[in-house]
């Protein structure tokens, strides 16, 4: 699995000059449809001389600009892929390896890769602001990422107060976007193929003045347009679906963040819904 443009850029950027740092701005406002057109153009749009394009994506380890088109163009197509073409794709270099130990090596890749590529200041950031209780939260996901956006959703509205979970479907969403405000926070979750639902959700929320933090794959939704913070998993796996386990592991480490964060009134909580449990008897005991 190789490293996008886009993360290649994010590995290199503290040793680029400022001429670089101001192409490569330009190329992530819109990318990476920035990088398709000709290298004079894409120099003309960021102020700087072709001989820094060609720096920059020699830096990035492309041998040429072509090169970085052509990974470019592969970014679109793996991103835009369908169930079918994404079992094709691995199936036609598949190893003979049973499927379990194929799959769990690629799940271990995404992992690692995830991790590698995750900073931990803003990691860090993220959780404080998720901590801040004068701060209130809504989590919504797409088709396929909805169950992550419940499962964190269920464990944040135990650890603290004012935590919303908003449908994915657009004729849900108004009434939870009627309610944001400036200093909200908005959660989502959105891998290929985006949703243009979600991404709607995101340009509304974000002109109400709502804080989004989007947990998106390597080839990253159009919403990261309209977020603060985005943080990147790798999903590949030898399967027509894509695989989320990366993104679940991302997703309880920030659990236990806030969680550790916020224990004094965690565990008030806490205490208070066992309580809840105990009375209504949602749980069976075996003493």
């Amino acid at each position: 699995m190789d490293n996008t443009a886009q993360e290649l850029i994010r590995q290199v950027y503290d040793q680029l000059t400022r001429a670089e740092r101001q192409l490569v701005g330009v190329i992530l406002e819109n990318y990476p449809s920035s990088g398709m057109g000709s290298i004079t153009r894409l120099a003309e749009n960021a102020g700087v001389s072709t001989p820094t394009v060609a720096r920059l994506v020699q830096k990035l380890g492309y041998s040429g600009f072509p090169g970085f088109q052509e990974a470019l163009r592969a970014e679109v197509a793996a991103a835009m892929s369908d169930p079918i073409a994404k079992h094709d794709t691995w199936s036609r270099d598949a190893p003979d390896a049973h499927i379990l130990n194929r799959f769990a090596d690629s799940v271990l890749s995404n992992i690692r890769q995830t991790l590698a590529g995750l900073d931990v200041a803003t990691f860090d950031r993220v959780t404080d602001i998720l901590a801040d209780t004068n701060r209130r939260i809504f989590v919504t996901g797409g088709r396929i990422t909805h169950t992550l956006s419940e499962y964190f959703h269920l464990h944040m509205q135990v650890i603290r107060r004012d935590v919303r979970h908003v449908r994915g479907t657009s004729n849900a969403w108004p009434h939870a976007l009627l309610d944001m405000a400036k200093g909200d926070v908005v959660v989502i979750y959105d891998i290929r193929r985006y949703e243009n639902s979600v991404l709607r959700l995101a340009e509304i929320a974000a002109s109400r003045g709502a804080e989004i933090i989007l947990i998106t794959d390597q080839w990253q939704s159009p919403v990261a347009t309209h977020a603060s913070i985005t943080l990147n998993c790798r999903i590949e796996a030898p399967s027509a679906w894509d695989s989320t386990i990366a993104m679940m592991l991302l997703t309880e480490t920030i659990i236990a963040a806030v969680q550790e964060k916020n224990w004094s009134e965690t565990k008030t909580r806490m205490g208070e819904l066992e309580e809840m449990f105990d009375s209504t008897r949602i749980f069976r005991k075996f003493v």
